[in-house]
């Protein structure tokens, strides 16, 4: 089944396989609202405005079904997330260790390094979230120093505490 949305083949849109990948896209947050969002994200926290907007750029805004899982333990992460909307659940083997709500995120080491899921989120509600992917992340650092320098600082100061003296 394709159903096409709008007049150009461009914005044509086959419901069917966004069915099968379980997902919708959403157009809520407007740019102002990503960059806002993004800005009290400690990863990027460092970044200028227009940095800031790179990132905004990169951001998928998603729909994704109660039950969905979108972090396994132990799997390569690949995707960073924000929860606009919803509820998600973070377990640790057979135990629930967190409830994740509107403005919890995770995922944001994945885009730097190959480190494996610490622990699995798996949406209790449907939920709305704000997506950026390894691959997109990844090509905005090579075009943008910026954003890159703006990144490491932030890890730096992150894992700074952790470190021996």
């Amino acid at each position: 089944m394709t159903e096409r949305l709008g007049s150009e083949p461009s914005s044509w849109i086959t419901v069917a396989k966004l069915l099968e990948a379980s997902y919708s896209r959403h157009v809520n947050l407007g740019k102002d609202g990503k960059v806002q969002l993004i800005g009290k994200i400690p990863l990027f926290s460092k970044l200028s405005k227009k940095g800031m907007e790179d990132v905004a750029l990169i951001a998928d805004e998603l729909d994704l079904p109660k039950g969905k899982v979108m972090a396994e333990e132990g799997d390569r992460g690949r995707e960073f997330f924000v929860l606009l909307e919803g509820e998600a659940e973070v377990t640790k083997g057979d135990r629930t260790i967190n409830t994740m709500r509107e403005g919890d995120f995770f995922g944001e080491i994945a885009l730097v390094t190959k480190m494996p899921r610490t622990a699995s989120v798996t949406a209790t509600t449907d939920v709305r979230v704000l997506v950026i992917t390894e691959r997109d992340f990844g090509a905005l650092l090579k075009r943008s120093p910026e954003v890159g320098r703006g990144v490491a600082e932030a890890l730096a100061e992150r894992i700074a505490p952790e470190l021996p003296v």
